[in-house]
């Protein structure tokens, strides 16, 4: 099945407004704008990422929940609260420390990469 969109893609054209404000756009700004600018920056950022790799990410995310036996991040949390998974506890935590590095991959990859320089 083809796309119904040509190129640039949804993903390029986020990277392209991400690259020119880096490149041409914050050198030019001071103080609450270069805050503003950095925090825009930060989430065209997250954008990319999550359009890159989110369906990926989510498919993943699926398929844990449902070897898991949950349809749902509702049900998983409504089973945990109900302490229902104590019994299971290293295979649920595996779960939720996966799911938690994949929204880091999209938020804040920095954050991976901190975390593997101090360990």
């Amino acid at each position: 099945m083809s796309a119904p969109h040509d190129r640039p893609t949804a993903a390029e054209l986020v990277e392209a407004v991400r690259e020119f404000l880096e490149r041409d756009v914050l050198a030019v700004t001071e103080g609450r704008v270069r805050f503003h600018l950095r925090v825009a920056l930060n989430v065209l950022g997250m954008v990319e990422r999550e359009l890159q790799e989110g369906p990926s990410m989510a498919a993943a995310h699926a398929h844990r929940l449902e070897r898991a036996g949950f349809a749902s991040d509702a049900d998983l949390a409504a089973a945990i609260r109900a302490g229902a998974l104590d019994d299971r506890y290293q295979e649920i935590k595996a779960l939720v420390f996966a799911s938690v590095i994949e929204k880091l991959r999209v938020a804040n990859p920095g954050y991976l990469e901190d975390e593997a320089d101090a360990g």
